[in-house]
């Protein structure tokens, strides 16, 4: 008698949170609304009824009710940082205090720029303008890759195009003050091909560009 090898058993993939939300029937059709999507939210279930019941109520009812992942899924799950790109960091001695600011390559960890130190600054601050450091330096030399920065507040700012600190000026901050002031002006006056993401630290480790103060 022939062995018919059984059939492997059908999953339900709910995405509540991800590049698109809903039901999935395949994994490959979940990992592409999941994979390296920062927060995403979503589970397997065995049936299309317990799917659709998910759905209807909240991922926080299902997290921690872990399915055991398999090696290809743990793979497609994964996501790795562009290594051709640069990141940026800053790093300040107190907040307010000495203040630096660098850019390396991403992969090489070779050191592009460092500027400080500034007396009276914040981290925020720093990261803002290693950030705008890097796409006026880019801009120059013709270079579009990414950009990476941990700071959420200092991309934001960039987005905005304002540095949103709540430091307050003085005079031995002046210098940053200046710097913030060019930054915001060149950010209003120009373009920029580069991209810039957010460093997954927690699944990366600390950025390439850390100072290593920690």
């Amino acid at each position: 008698m022939a062995y018919t090898p059984k059939a492997p058993r059908k999953k339900y993939y709910v995405v509540w949170k991800g590049r698109q939300t809903g039901i999935f029937t395949t994994w490959d059709e979940c990992a592409a609304q999941v994979n390296g999507y920062v927060g995403a939210e979503y589970k397997a279930f065995a049936s299309r009824e317990e799917a659709e019941r998910a759905w209807r109520g909240q991922y926080t009812d299902y997290k921690g009710k872990v399915i055991p992942a398999k090696p290809r899924q743990l793979k497609l799950i994964a996501s790795r940082p562009i290594l051709d790109s640069y990141s940026v960091d800053a790093a300040s001695s107190g907040n307010p205090g000495r203040l630096e600011y660098r850019g390396v390559h991403t992969a090489t960890r070779k050191e592009i720029f460092r500027q400080g130190p500034f007396r009276e600054g914040t981290n925020n601050v720093g990261e803002f303008l290693a950030i705008v450091h890097a796409l006026v330096l880019f801009q120059d030399k013709g270079i579009t890759q990414p950009i990476y920065s941990d700071s959420a507040n200092a991309l934001l700012w960039l987005k905005l195009k304002k540095c949103r600190t709540r430091l307050k000026p003085s005079y031995r901050n002046a210098q940053l003050f200046e710097l913030i002031r060019q930054a915001e002006a060149w950010l209003k006056a120009n373009t920029y091909a580069n991209k810039l993401l957010k460093w997954d630290t927690e699944a990366w480790g600390e950025i390439p560009a850390d100072f290593g103060r920690k």
